[in-house]
């Protein structure tokens, strides 16, 4: 029963629960009749030759073609590159494909969805055919109703759940594009390919304005926060990144270098899960810098295990991203046109805490001294709490603005100045005041 526990947990990619009754322990231990070795098998899966011949006349016949990539190809990052440059197509990837589709990859633009980026969002939108490798991309509104789509995925009964499609093949991407690529012609207008890069690198310029710009006292931009983890990181490092307004930070400013893990709660958005995903990377892996990317509202709730962390002397870098709110939930009201309630939170001096634990801890609050202190955390050979007093107002853009959004925003800005809240409005304002502009461009 362990074995077939352990085998479907990793065949599967899901959770494995082994049930063991008291009284079952208390007795004797017997032979094993069935095997006592666990079997991580592989297998070559890819669509039938007739089905590969219908893909590569479908490609053949169209010039704008943009990939888009999830963890279902996260093994086969060189056969994407290849396809990419035979086809002059941008590559857009998930949040989990990003470490392994980003790096050494001269077409990628990005991500899209909540968490992404207007260039992965134009390139789709601007595409001819758009190719879905190994992803069940789940935020439907950022993916074209207008486009012919082809999906491959390992798990069939994933096809066709998020766009309409109009081929779903069953196949592993590595094995898929190997089969697929020597079928294709190669294009020569690398004209949408170069339109798109064009996107992407006016995309990470505006990102660059929050880095120069560190914010204030007690209002350090986040987007400062992340860049500067991303220089003092080392290549192999593990990062965890708690569900909300971290994941947008940790998407959009660590990058990949083909050696780097990301960690999060990805499938099902469960809050608070930066910290246990880091004291479970951290013992997996004991000689790879972890680095816990936590939101005030996630730490607050497993504070107990930084006595996990102390008692096993783990090493982790648990940065606090301290902007006294339930961020995420916070923008998603404001955006629905309601007045945030309820997403402001009083918290203890998490530096303090730690150090109760017995856990170093510092807190930063003056944006001039966000890159000497954390390199000194960097340097710092225990685990250790950095508390950063960043913007509570800092906001999230997604890549297309629509108007309803835009209205909801005007009209939750409306009723906290009609409720008396004329400074909060005054303060996001003033925090986001790039982001104004980038809308009126």
């Amino acid at each position: 029963m362990t074995q077939a526990a352990i085998q479907h947990a990793f065949q599967k990619k899901g959770v494995a629960v082994l049930g063991l009754p008291g009284d079952l322990s208390a007795q004797e231990a017997v032979e094993n009749i069935s095997s006592s070795q666990n079997y991580f098998a592989k297998a070559v899966i890819r669509p039938a030759d007739a089905d590969l011949l219908v893909l590569a006349k479908l490609i053949n016949q169209h010039q704008k073609i943009c990939i888009f990539c999830g963890i279902g190809a996260a093994e086969a990052h060189d056969e994407v590159v290849k396809l990419a440059a035979l086809l002059k197509s941008p590559v857009g990837y998930s949040f989990r494909g990003k470490m392994s589709i980003q790096y050494d990859n001269p077409y990628e633009v990005g991500m899209t969805g909540l968490l992404g980026l207007p260039s992965a969002y134009h390139s789709m939108h601007e595409s001819d055919l758009i190719l879905l490798l190994g992803t069940d991309f789940p935020y439907v509104p950022f993916i074209p109703t207008d486009k012919i789509i082809v999906q491959i995925d390992t798990q069939p009964e994933r096809l066709g759940r998020r766009a309409k499609l109009n081929m779903g093949l069953h196949g592993d991407i590595k094995s898929t594009l190997n089969a697929l690529i020597p079928l294709l012609d190669v294009k020569a207008d690398d004209s949408f390919l170069k339109a798109q890069l064009h996107v992407y690198e006016k995309v990470k310029e505006h990102l660059q304005v929050y880095v120069e710009d560190k914010g204030t006292i007690n209002a350090i931009h986040p987007e400062a926060v992340a860049f500067q983890l991303d220089k003092l990181a080392t290549d192999d490092a593990i990062f965890t990144v708690d569900t909300g307004m971290c994941c947008v930070w940790g998407s959009r400013y660590i990058k990949a270098t083909g050696k780097r893990s990301l960690v999060g709660s990805f499938n099902h958005g469960s809050m608070a899960n930066a910290m246990p995903h880091a004291i479970g990377a951290a013992l997996s892996c004991p000689n790879r810098q972890v680095v816990a990317m936590c939101g005030d509202g996630g730490i607050s709730m497993m504070l107990g295990d930084l006595a996990t962390i102390k008692q096993y002397q783990l090493p982790i870098k648990l940065i606090v991203f301290n902007n006294r709110s339930l961020g995420m939930v916070k923008l998603e009201m404001e955006v629905a046109g309601l007045p945030d309630t309820q997403t402001d939170m009083v918290n203890p001096d998490f530096a303090l805490v730690a150090e109760a634990m017995g856990i170093k801890g510092i807190t930063i609050s003056d944006p001039a001294q966000l890159a000497s202190s954390l390199q000194e955390a960097f340097l710092y050979q225990g685990p250790i709490l950095v508390n950063i007093m960043t913007d509570p107002n800092a906001l999230a853009m997604p890549p297309k603005i629509e108007f309803k959004m835009m209205k909801g925003m005007a009209l939750s800005m409306t009723k906290l100045m009609l409720g008396g809240k004329f400074d909060e409005v005054l303060d996001t304002v003033k925090s986001n005041y790039k982001h104004m502009k980038e809308l009126l461009d």
